[in-house]
């Protein structure tokens, strides 16, 4: 019989992730079962990720929706601890540093099963960060730490893990990038938004820019002045979003608010920017192999990679306008730097790693 893998997802940045692992583990001799928890619920966060990436319907979907972090993974793990002991799989793969993530690999843990974590080893340093804290007890819990990049498995290794878990075998996420790379369409997306001249984009969204009042105030005065310099267009996360509308964010006219975009429109958005201003950690990858220039609105990155081999740099929020005045200034290089193993077949190593892992443990 041939063994089963449980792929879990829950949230927008676990989908692009998981698509080439997949579609690389179904021209194998394994069954497949993929678990969207249902953290990020409605059609924009994650529906739409499966139709235009061609990624199978879920076979279940637990729709545990939002919630705090304990809530949300309790309700998470409770599920998650039923389904795996009707099906008892023989590996959990898992993905990023979402709260679904921690929670599958902390069931599938004292259930005695195999977890493979995608992204292994990334490390902000940050505990204020919730991610950090996910991402350091999923590598703790897991047998495969599958990595994106060299300082990732340097950090795995300074913290003791052994070195036959470690696997460094790229981004799987680029591997979704490079392969709708021709989807991608700037002019479709600025028509549809209704966008005229350069602009750029944001992506603002984590609790150290949008929770504390003073923070959100601060925010609000760096990208309005960051709006007085070219045309802002920010597809908003609904975490936040009150606060930022409270704080007066809509009050110039460069700011464009728009609704969250499926993957392909996303993409086409950031494709035809002058630069990015963000917060958030994939989006920080995926302007590396755009090449179009990133401000990371934080005062840490756990992809430093995107930064010696990319477009990135981290700003704040008093230098963030004079950022971008710079970034305008020079345009965007004609070359640049990519980090080692982003070339699409991530998704192909990963599956020669988990295959290779089964095998041994069927032979055991």
């Amino acid at each position: 019989m041939a063994p089963l893998v449980v792929h879990v997802t829950g949230a927008r940045p676990n989908f692009p992730k998981a698509a080439p692992v997949l579609a690389a583990l179904g021209e194998q001799p394994v069954e497949q079962l993929l678990v969207h928890t249902g953290q990020h619920y409605d059609d924009k966060m994650s529906d739409v990720f499966f139709r235009q990436l061609g990624i199978p319907k879920p076979d279940v979907n637990l729709g545990v929706g939002s919630g705090s972090h304990g809530r949300q993974t309790a309700k998470v793990m409770e599920a998650l601890e039923e389904l795996f002991e009707d099906r008892r799989p023989d590996m959990v793969i898992v993905y990023g540093d979402v709260n679904s993530t921690v929670a599958a690999a902390l069931v599938a843990s004292k259930m005695g099963i195999a977890i493979a974590h995608v992204e292994a080893g990334l490390r902000s340093f940050d505990m204020t960060m919730p991610e950090e804290i996910n991402r350091l007890v999923t590598d703790r819990l897991s047998d495969l730490l599958l990595t994106t990049s060299v300082d990732a498995v340097a950090h795995l290794g300074n913290e003791g893990v052994a070195p036959e878990k470690i696997h460094f075998v790229g981004n799987p996420m680029i591997d979704t990038l490079l392969k709708n790379k021709e989807r991608f369409d700037p002019a479709a997306v600025r028509s549809e938004v209704g966008i005229e001249g350069d602009y750029l984009v944001a992506t603002l969204h984590r609790p150290g820019n949008v929770d504390d009042p003073d923070d959100v105030r601060e925010l609000v005065a760096a990208m309005h002045a960051v709006a007085d310099q070219a045309q802002v267009v920010i597809p908003l996360h609904p975490r936040g979003r009150a606060r930022l509308e409270e704080a007066g964010f809509l009050g110039h006219d460069g700011m464009r608010v728009i609704d969250p975009l499926g993957y392909i429109e996303f993409m086409g958005l950031i494709s035809g920017s002058a630069g990015v201003v963000t917060d958030s950690g994939g989006v920080q990858e995926e302007t590396t192999i755009l090449g179009v220039p990133c401000l990371t609105l934080r005062p840490n990155t756990e992809r430093p990679v995107t930064i010696t081999h990319g477009t990135n740099r981290l700003v704040r929020r008093d230098t963030l306008a004079d950022e971008v005045r710079s970034v305008l200034a020079a345009g965007r290089a004609a070359q640049w730097p990519t980090p080692p193993l982003w070339d699409g077949h991530a998704g192909e190593r990963i599956a020669q790693v988990v295959m290779a892992t089964l095998r041994e443990h069927a032979q055991a």
